[in-house]
């Protein structure tokens, strides 16, 4: 076993394959110590992310290897879950040829396993399944589909899944299911966790595969309409979602944190207006930003440097402005940084889901994004009078220019030796230019290319915001707060948080230099 560090909160625990992670979470998972804040099993890692304020790092080490070398108690009996599978996968007749066996026999085989959730990671409630008598090794596809519907049950290498929603995939598809497999309105939304024991079930006989590829339903919230009075939105700009604190801790059920990508500024929207620490903003991309108040309201705009009028009087960010009923609040391009939260006095009404009214881009998680002629409801999350406060002396948000590039200070990541001593060091050194893939996914930084040291692949492990990839491109991708809670490319490095805040102000063209943040790119 060895332990890796994984940004400034968390450890990655390497073990002995699949079955090793497996029963190390298990223990994990019997008896946390406070401050643990997610535990995440992957194909043979387990990432423990604890809160350092209440655990520290060095805690947090000493809990795992305690917890690995005490004998495992027999694991408590859990009822099984059964899975009704209709096999008509497209893919099923195909498949089967691959492994040498009819389609009759592969469903058999399927449907005679004992299987159990290993992990989840891909999408909210996306469970990888091992099965007790499944031996065999299913090749991907080729091209992955750009849509795989909901409900689609499938295999791939030795694991078997279910597809919660609508996504993309390489998975071969055998069947489908209406289990309702993640509801993010329940208390534990996802059906499948890790441990879980399943069993997949026949509802007809076996048919060829109909080869049906529809949109199935989307996980979510039904839009930004929302009851009551607010706002009525005439325009987004480039993009705009609710945000707010985020869905942290539930990484296990392969949900992501999410939240504002830039958290002290939306936190201190909600400061400025005497906010709970909680209430939703409206988080705008690069400006363009038009609404009418429906009711008297008051309203602070922060992150990146907008110009402001309401009803036609320039307005500075960064202070509460009184915007009356029936004026209309406009945002220009930003002049500086990327993103810009609108704030009102009682935070805003969306719809939640899964614990939080954040709109997850990657999983389509939480409220749609808001759209022109929607109309956003203002609640009543206040924590007390809007505190009187001098006029703030904020200035332009970050910027990179050609004599300063954005400054983002990061740690070493736990796979930093899959990449060469020289690629190492071009990492810390180098000037990057932030490409237009960037968005709260994740970030491709153009520059050097990194130069692998390994060519081998890397069993998918946990991943969290601001985690450094190297795919085979050598082009580096940083994690945002949108993206998947696991991932297969080495981890070579990880951005702290305020370099992450750094990084969502960041627009493509932008110069950035990464920073360690421990030790010297000499050192590194």
């Amino acid at each position: 076993m060895r332990m890796l560090r994984m940004g400034a909160d968390a450890v990655l625990v390497e073990v002995d394959g699949l079955a090793a992670a497996v029963a190390l979470h298990a223990r994990l998972v019997a008896d946390p110590p406070r401050g643990v804040v997610d535990i995440v099993p992957a194909a043979r890692t387990v990432l423990v992310r604890a809160d350092p304020r209440a655990l520290s790092s060095e805690g947090a080490r000493a809990w795992i290897a305690r917890a690995a070398a005490t004998p495992a108690d027999p694991p408590p009996p859990r009822a099984e879950i059964v899975v009704p599978v209709d096999y008509d996968g497209a893919d099923l007749a195909e498949t089967a040829g691959l492994l040498g066996m009819s389609p009759k026999a592969l469903v058999a085989r399927h449907e005679r396993a004992a299987w159990s959730v290993a992990f989840t990671g891909f999408a909210p409630g996306f469970a990888y399944l091992v099965g007790d008598g499944w031996d065999l090794d299913v090749p991907r596809r080729a091209a992955p589909r750009t849509r795989v519907p909901a409900g689609s049950v499938a295999l791939a290498g030795p694991f078997s899944g279910a597809y919660p929603r609508e996504t993309p995939g390489g998975w071969q598809l055998i069947g489908t299911t209406d289990a309702v497999l993640f509801d993010p309105d329940a208390d534990r939304p996802a059906l499948l966790t890790p441990g879980a024991a399943v069993r997949f079930a026949a509802t007809r006989p076996v048919s060829l595969g109909r080869g049906a590829i529809d949109a199935g339903p989307r996980a979510g919230g039904e839009g930004a309409q929302a009851p009551g009075s607010g706002i009525r939105v005439l325009a987004t700009g480039a993009r705009a979602t609710f945000q707010d604190a985020g869905r942290p801790g539930r990484a296990a059920e392969g949900i992501a944190r999410s939240g504002a990508a830039d958290p002290p500024a939306w936190a201190l929207a909600n400061r400025l207006l005497g906010n709970r620490p909680d209430a939703a903003a409206i988080e705008v991309v690069l400006g363009g930003f038009r609404a009418v108040a429906e009711r008297d309201l008051a309203v602070a705009v922060t992150g990146g440097w907008a110009p402001l009028t309401i009803d036609g009087r320039p307005c500075d960010p960064y202070v509460v402005h009184p915007w009356a009923a029936g004026a209309e609040l406009r945002m220009d391009a930003l002049v500086g940084g990327a993103r810009a939260y609108v704030a009102v006095r009682g935070g805003w009404l969306a719809p939640a889901a899964a614990g939080s009214r954040s709109t997850d881009t990657l999983s389509g998680l939480g409220p749609a994004p808001v759209r022109a002629g929607d109309r956003v409801a203002a609640g009543d999350e206040t924590a007390g009078a809007i505190p009187a406060l001098p006029l703030h002396p904020w200035g332009l948000p970050p910027a990179a220019t050609d004599a300063a590039p954005l400054e983002v200070p990061f740690v070493p990541g736990p796979r930093d030796d899959w990449i060469t001593t020289a690629s190492r060091r071009a990492l810390a050194e180098a000037v990057w230019t932030v490409s237009a893939e960037a968005d709260r996914i994740g970030i491709r930084l153009d520059g050097p290319p990194l130069e692998r040291a390994r060519t081998d692949e890397l069993p998918s492990e946990g991943m969290l915001p601001g985690a450094i990839q190297v795919p085979p491109s050598g082009s580096p991708v940083v994690f945002g707060v949108d993206g998947p809670v696991t991932g297969g490319y080495p981890v070579v490095g990880v951005v702290t948080a305020a370099g992450r805040a750094r990084l969502a102000q960041a627009r493509p063209g932008d110069r950035v230099r990464l920073r360690p943040a421990a030790a010297s790119p000499a050192e590194w």
